[in-house]
């Protein structure tokens, strides 16, 4: 599943800029109500199945996943269909390439009914909606949504994350109530400290010690010194760090709005260049130098990181899930962010509620809108959402205490992604506890409730600009976000002395990292209104 699907919008709307410049969930029918707001004739129940009395078909453009099937092949859009009355004709488009194909379809204004799973950002959701070809959904949500406003208003940073300046709301997100879906967790082989009498490490140093064990003491009892003692994802061009993000809280460092943010009395402070960060940088140095740092960190590919997981032979890592080392489960455990060196403990990576922005829109060439926005709310039930993730019940899941599960006989046959559009990332739906077994067994959920106290009670979404004020911030975001994380490699790698701190300080000042952060301050100044 991916996870990084949203956060680096921002750099890819530039390509667009330059082509554009040439329901409830009963199964009740219910009352009928006249389409009287679009252009259609179509009838619209206005609670209960089917949707709509008519057979309507909405065409709809998405991203297909390498490890998705063919949407039409899925159960849950058979299925639905079934229950709605509505056929969805989906045109799929590989995630590589993906980006230049639905810019084309703005440029060209060749445009589908909806964009299903198709990481509309949110440059582009200001910039197709103030042109006109995506439509506002406030209203439509208002009156044809129930259980996504239901959802907005019990987390109001739903909403305040998805509105534009001028009040609409150009695009829905995929939403994610659970926090074991929004962070990753921190991985520790406990079968290596019981081997070597070591205790869980609580801070910093006590992790350091922990490596160090971890590099010296053949805790695998191979007598070769081939251990890992700690990895992390490659970082990706334009999604930041993840080592950085993964460490970041012990060092009192948050991630606010989407970006390197620190909220310190409703005051945006945007930490790269300050103090704290480079104290980070020389632990992760130290580590590195001391090859208690996989040494293939920042050029691994994901194959490779996820091999070292389900190897046995890595002493600490982060993921959200156990999937990848399930069968070796018991060697490892959750444990909560370490305790930095000014007595930080805070586990500050984590997507917000509505972790997908841009998950679904509607365009201006739907003639039933109405009817698409009921289509959609489905999804965010979790009658909708199980349907989705888990396909059919009895061929696919079974349900246990009300929780669905995939079958053994079907978890065997490796197709999960295949009959659900959830996996990939970025699918319109709900993530509930009611959902997530597969993604959230008992073992994740314990690692969980180590991070859950240390989290935030409230993780801000990106906010949303103004087009004027987005494509300032994407220009000044690209160089900075650039630059730093190219220094920070260096000097976390030891190829950049920590001499040239202040060198490193004033070129952020001269990129206007300083403008950055008072654009930021008035849109979270907007969102608190």
């Amino acid at each position: 599943m991916s996870k990084h699907w949203a956060r680096g919008a921002l750099s890819t709307a530039l390509i667009s800029a330059l082509l554009l410049a040439g329901c409830g969930s009963n199964s009740e029918k219910g009352a009928e109500t006249k389409n009287t707001e679009g252009s259609s004739e179509t009838t619209v129940n206005a609670t209960g199945f089917p949707l709509t009395k008519d057979a309507i078909t909405l065409k709809m453009f998405t991203r297909i996943a390498p490890v998705n099937g063919a949407f039409k092949d899925m159960p849950v859009f058979q299925d639905y269909e079934k229950m709605s009355n509505v056929h969805v004709e989906f045109t799929e488009a590989p995630t590589d390439g993906f980006q230049e194909k639905k810019n084309l379809l703005f440029a060209s204004n060749e445009l589908p009914d909806a964009f299903y799973r198709s990481g509309i950002s949110q440059l582009e959701a200001t910039r197709y909606g103030a042109a006109g070809q995506l439509i506002p959904l406030e209203d439509l949500i208002d009156k044809y949504a129930p259980n996504l406003k239901s959802l907005m208003e019990k987390y109001p940073e739903i909403r305040s994350g998805i509105t534009t300046p001028e009040g609409h709301v150009y695009a829905i997100p995929g939403i994610v109530t659970l926090d074991a879906a929004r962070t990753d967790k921190k991985w520790i082989n406990q079968a290596w400290l019981k081997k070597l009498n070591l205790d869980i490490p609580e801070t910093t140093d006590d992790l350091y010690n922990v490596l160090v064990a971890f590099r010296d003491k053949d805790p695998n009892g191979n007598g070769k010194k081939d251990e890992l003692p700690m990895t992390a994802r490659a970082p990706v061009p334009g999604q930041g760090l993840p080592i950085v993000n993964m460490m970041s809280g012990s060092f009192g460092l948050d991630q606010q709005l989407g970006y390197n943010i620190n909220l310190v009395n409703d005051k945006v402070e945007i930490w790269m260049g300050n103090d704290r960060n480079k104290e980070m940088l020389q632990y992760l140095n130290k580590l590195y130098k001391e090859k208690l740092l996989d040494p293939d960190m920042f050029s691994q590919k994901e194959a490779d990181y996820l091999a070292k997981q389900s190897s046995g032979n890595t002493g600490f890592f982060f993921d959200q899930t156990n999937n990848v080392f399930r069968e070796i489960q018991d060697q490892y455990t959750g444990i909560a962010p370490f305790k930095g060196p000014h007595g930080d403990q805070m586990q500050s990576q984590g997507a917000p509620i509505a972790r997908d922005f841009g998950a679904f829109a509607i365009t201006s060439a739907n003639k039933n809108p109405e009817l698409t926005m009921r289509w959609i709310d489905y999804f965010y039930s979790d009658e909708g959402s199980t349907m989705l993730r888990f396909g059919r019940e009895g061929e696919n899941y079974e349900m246990k205490d009300g929780i669905p599960y995939y079958t053994e006989a079907f978890l065997a046959t490796g197709d999960q992604g295949k009959i659900t559009p959830y996996a990939g990332g970025g699918a319109p739906h709900i993530i509930s506890d009611k959902v997530a077994s597969f993604i959230n067994p008992p073992q994740v959920q314990e690692a969980q409730d180590k991070l859950t106290p240390f989290m935030p009670k409230v993780r801000y979404a990106s906010p949303m600009f103004d087009e004027n004020t987005a494509q300032e911030v994407n220009i000044l975001r690209n160089d900075i976000d650039k630059y730093y994380e190219e220094q920070s490699t260096k000097f976390i790698a030891g190829a950049l002395s920590f001499d040239k701190w202040d060198e490193f300080q004033s070129t952020l000042k001269k990129m206007k990292i300083d403008t950055l952060q008072d654009l930021y301050q008035q849109a979270y100044d907007k969102m608190k209104k």
